[in-house]
């Protein structure tokens, strides 16, 4: 049933000022609209909807995540633009932060200005 409708996402934010200037500035989003309820951006065709909300909590996991095709160019982009790429323990991650997965795909994650954790990944097949 659903298959036909575009998808719309949801990111929840305590400081929609701060997010704003992260997702507009540093991530080069368009913003479409702003309002009291969310932040709208042009997530290239996705509508991207960075809500306020009280008390957030940020999960210890993904929330969004975006399909590049060169992971390293896209990470020397963003660490231009000041982003840090997490680095987690365990995991052999490359200086840059990005890590090949079992499979061959690569993976590198950065958190935004509340602590949600997005990510960047190039898949190799």
């Amino acid at each position: 049933m659903l298959g036909d409708a575009p998808l719309m996402a949801f990111i929840p934010v305590s400081d929609v000022g701060a997010a704003r200037e992260f997702y507009e500035s540093v991530l080069g989003l368009t913003v479409v609209d702003e309002n009291p309820f969310a932040l709208v951006v042009d997530a290239n065709g996705t509508t991207l909807r960075i809500t306020p909300v009280p008390d957030l909590q940020p999960q210890p996991f993904t929330i969004a995540g975006w399909v590049v095709p060169d992971i390293d160019a896209a990470v020397a982009a963003l660490t231009a633009r000041g982003v840090a790429f997490t680095h987690y323990e365990g995991m052999k991650q490359r200086a840059n932060g990005v890590w090949a997965s079992p499979g061959g795909d690569f993976v590198a994650w950065f958190v935004d200005p509340d602590g949600n954790t997005l990510s960047l990944t190039t898949f190799t097949t």
